[in-house]
């Protein structure tokens, strides 16, 4: 971990966001899955080593295979999955609750808006190095609370974790297939798979490219990059949850980054001191320690440095491990999710606390949040206007359309407003 000053911060490329590559054969990926439909797809998995397939039947996780899927996983772990998803679903549920349908009556008409699910989501799940079972109910369990009718969960080299996790969770349909190939499938259709309103979900760069490539086709949630924490924090006793913390992030992936704020040189050195010492037995060591050496510590002198520079860096995760936060809460504008406090370890929203940790990386926690249940649902308006109101409507309009240029549009409110005797 680098240890920088403020003064240092631009030299320091603490605000360098990482561009998504451009992944090689994407598109033709996808467009070769969009043309050649499920062939294409056994193709791509047996080439990428993620499934042999012998027809579409073997896309699908069977009932068989999830009665023995819950056979092969731990009875303590079926039971933390069942709290997790328990918490998870409760939190989702009061956000559904906060959300309203309107209606407004004005001059004897009617104006409003209604809540409408999605009807089909795909709901990705990484495999490959961690099998992220907990993935799979915070995208899952959203949509059931929403209400959409149709939850397709897919995995490469799918395991028993994350089949017992989607099944537990709600989901439709359970599928095997991984990487952009899967992501073309769902964003088009093929013979046996149905084309999605939307993919949520991470994944490694080669998922975030085609996710990119497909938007327009279908809705997605964002573009995820490497995973991140920001942490503000002043006393040297924390040094050990820090290190952890911090240690967390690093494990996910060489390019994830974790970053210190503090006004306290001291508990840099020491946080430096007890991640080395934690990397030396952690079982995740080579991936920790390339991703730990590239994060950083800024040094800064006041607290409104710290918030100046979280609210710039816009982090995925931030931690306020500081004296009396509530008294400056209100001045940190952008993350992903904020966590309050020593005893508020990150890793309880990465599974079990109730909160989503589907969430914007890379800064862009400046303009959107986590995934929640308002990712699965459309606000659409309606109106039905009486025969009064549409003649004072119609006098703005016609006269809005011809500064316009639009005659056809004027024309449309004329005749209403000239016949509405009629």
């Amino acid at each position: 971990m680098k240890i920088i000053s403020y003064k240092d911060i631009e030299e320091a490329n603490f605000f360098q966001k990482i561009d998504l590559e451009k992944i090689e054969n994407i598109e033709e990926i996808i467009e070769k899955v969009k043309i050649n439909g499920d062939c294409a797809l056994m193709e791509y998995s047996k080439r990428f080593n993620d499934g042999d397939f012998k027809n579409s039947n073997d896309f699908i996780v069977s009932k068989q295979e999830i009665d023995e899927a819950y056979k092969k996983i731990d009875s303590e772990l079926l039971e933390s999955l069942k709290y997790a998803i328990k918490n998870v679903k409760e939190f989702a549920f009061e956000q559904f609750k906060s959300i309203k349908e309107l209606e407004i009556k004005k001059n004897d008409s009617i104006l409003g808006h209604k809540i409408i699910p999605m009807e089909k989501v795909l709901c990705y799940c990484p495999g490959g190095n961690y099998p992220l079972l907990s993935s799979c109910y915070m995208t899952v369990v959203p949509a059931v609370v929403a209400g959409v009718k149709e939850i397709y969960v897919t995995s490469p080299k799918i395991s028993p974790e994350v089949i017992v996790s989607a099944h537990l969770s709600g989901a439709t349909k359970i599928y095997k297939l991984g990487g952009a190939q899967a992501i073309a499938a769902f964003a088009y259709g093929s013979e046996s798979i149905k084309k999605v309103d939307k993919i949520v979900g991470p994944g490694n760069k080669f998922v975030a490219s085609a996710k990119k490539t497909i938007y327009g086709q279908c809705d997605i949630d964002f573009i995820a990059g490497p995973s991140e924490v920001l942490i503000v924090a002043n006393d040297i006793k924390d040094s050990k949850i820090i290190a952890a913390d911090m240690l967390a992030q690093c494990e996910h992936d060489k390019d994830a980054r974790a970053y210190l704020i503090t006004t306290n040189k001291d508990l840099a050195l020491e946080v430096q001191k007890e991640a080395k010492e934690f990397l030396k037995t952690l079982k995740t060591s080579p991936i920790a320690t390339i991703a730990f050496e590239k994060s950083m510590c800024i040094i800064v002198d006041n607290i409104e440095q710290a918030i100046d520079l979280s609210n710039k860096k816009a982090p995925e995760h931030l931690e306020l491990l500081i004296k009396n936060p509530d008294e400056v809460i209100d001045e940190f504008k952008n993350y992903g999710s904020l966590f309050i406090g020593k005893y508020c370890a990150e890793v309880f929203g990465d599974y079990c606390s109730g909160t989503n940790h589907v969430l914007p990386t890379n800064e862009c926690a400046k303009y959107t949040g986590g995934l929640s249940v308002f990712d699965f649902i459309k606000i659409q308006t309606y109106q039905n206007i009486s025969k009064n109101y549409c003649i004072e409507l119609s006098k703005s309009a016609s006269r809005l359309a011809q500064a316009e240029g639009l005659y056809a549009h004027k024309l449309a409110s004329d005749l209403r407003r000239e016949n509405w005797n009629h």
